[in-house]
C-alpha cells in the first residue's frame, strides 16, 4: 500500500482527538474542580492538544497567575502514566532547586488526571517570546541554567522513561519507515544505504568518546521551548517549558538545538552557552563530537516521528510533502550531508 492510499485508508477512521471538543477541555478541567469561563485558546502542538484557558473566577493559588492556566492532553498511546509521571516528577525536582521550568500542578492529589479516555494535565501560564540566541548574554544565562537542570538530572536516573542513542532514535526510527512502507519505491534503496552509511559513522564516533555521563534531560532544549522575559521585568530570564520529550542522553543534547548559523557564528553561541554552563558544572568537551551524530539522529527520527502520525488528520494538512519522492530524496541528500559533517572537526568551546 502507497503512502498515500495509506493516509487515505487512517483517515477513514475518527481519530481520537476529534472527539476533543472545547466542551470535553471545559468538562475535563471541571473535574479537576478548575472552571473554565468559556475563553479558550489552541496552542501550537503538533505531538500533544494544548489549550489556554481562562478562569472563571480567583482560584487563590499563586501558581495560578492572572487566573489563566495551559491545559495538555496527551496524545494517547504514546507515553505510559508512569513515564509522564516521571516527566512531571523531573520537573518537581527542578522547581524545587529554583531553576525556572514550568510544571504540572497537583490536582486532586495527582499531576496526571484522566477524563473521558484523554490523560492531562495543567500548568500556571507563563508569558515570554523566543530568546535572541543573537545574544551573547543571553546564551550565557541560558547556559547557567542548563547546567543547573544536569545537576539534578544526574542526582538519579529515569526508570520509566527512555533513552536517546542509537537503537532508539535510529534504528528503531528505520524499523517504523521501513517496515510501514512509507518510503517510496525509487527511493527506498537510496535511503536505506544512506542511513546504514550514516549510522556506521555515527557509532564510531559514539564509540570514539568512551564513559560519557548519561542524565535525565529536558530532550528536546531548541528555542521554542525556552520563554524569555526581558531584564527589568518580573521573572526575568529564561523559563523552560514542555518537557514532554525529557529522555536520558549526554548533556550536549540540550545545547546543540540552540545553534545555528555558519561555524563561526556556532563557534560564538557554543562559547557563550559553555562558559555559562561552566559557571555552575564542568561540561565535558569530548562530548562535542556527538553534536553531528546526535543532529543526524535528530533527522532520521523526525521522519519516523511523521510517519507514525500520520493518520491525525493535522499532519496531512500541515505536512503535505511527507512521503513524496522530492522529500526522500531531501533526506538521502541530509543524510549524506550528515555523513560528512560527522567525519570532519567538531565544533570547539
Amino acid at each position: 500500500m502507497t503512502e498515500y492510499n495509506k493516509a487515505a485508508a487512517e483517515r477513514d477512521t475518527v481519530h481520537v482527538y476529534e472527539h476533543l471538543t472545547p466542551d470535553v477541555v471545559l468538562d475535563a478541567l471541571a473535574s479537576v474542580g478548575l472552571m473554565g469561563d468559556g475563553r479558550l485558546m489552541a496552542l501550537s502542538s503538533y505531538e500533544n492538544r494544548v489549550y489556554q484557558v481562562h478562569l472563571e473566577s480567583p482560584v487563590g493559588s499563586a501558581e495560578l497567575a492572572g487566573d489563566i492556566v495551559v491545559v495538555k492532553f496527551y496524545r494517547p498511546d504514546r507515553w505510559t502514566d508512569a513515564q509522564i509521571l516521571e516527566e512531571h516528577a523531573f520537573a518537581t525536582e527542578l522547581m524545587a532547586a529554583e531553576i525556572p521550568v514550568v510544571g504540572a500542578l497537583e490536582l486532586n492529589g495527582s499531576t496526571l488526571n484522566h477524563f473521558k479516555g484523554f490523560s492531562f494535565s495543567v500548568s500556571p501560564s507563563r508569558g515570554g517570546r523566543r530568546p535572541e540566541l543573537e545574544n551573547l548574554d543571553v546564551l550565557e544565562w541560558i547556559g547557567r541554567f542548563l547546567a543547573r537542570i544536569h545537576t539534578v538530572g544526574a542526582a538519579r536516573p529515569f526508570v520509566h522513561r527512555p533513552a536517546l542513542n542509537l537503537q532508539t532514535f535510529g534504528y528503531c526510527s528505520r524499523e517504523i519507515l521501513l517496515d510501514g512502507g512509507y518510503l517510496p519505491l525509487d527511493m527506498e534503496s537510496r535511503w536505506r544505504k544512506a542511513f546504514d552509511e550514516a549510522m556506521a559513522v555515527a557509532k564510531g564516533v559514539f564509540d570514539s568518546v568512551p564513559h560519557v555521563r548519561q542524565l535525565r534531560l529536558h530532550g528536546d532544549c531548541h528555542p521554542g521551548n525556552i520563554l524569555w522575559t526581558p531584564e527589568g521585568l518580573p521573572l526575568a530570564g529564561p523559563h523552560f517549558v514542555d518537557l514532554d520529550d525529557a529522555r536520558t542522553g549526554p548533556a550536549v543534547q540540550d545545547l546543540w538545538m540552540l545553534l545555528s548559523g555558519e561555524r563561526a557564528q556556532q563557534l560564538r553561541q557554543l562559547g557563550a552557552l559553555v562558559d555559562g554552563y561552566d559557571e555552575f558544572g564542568e561540561f565535558d568537551r569530548r562530548e562535542l563530537r556527538l553534536i553531528e551524530p546526535l543532529r543526524t539522529l535528530r533527522l532520521v527520527h523526525y521522519s519516523a516521528w511523521l510517519a507514525q502520525r500520520w493518520h491525525d488528520p493535522i499532519f496531512p494538512i500541515n505536512f503535505p510533502w511527507f512521503g513524496s519522492s522530492d522529500y526522500w530524496k531531501g533526506q538521502v541528500d541530509m543524510l549524506i550531508e550528515q555523513t560528512e559533517a560527522m567525519q570532519a572537526a567538531p565544533l570547539v568551546a
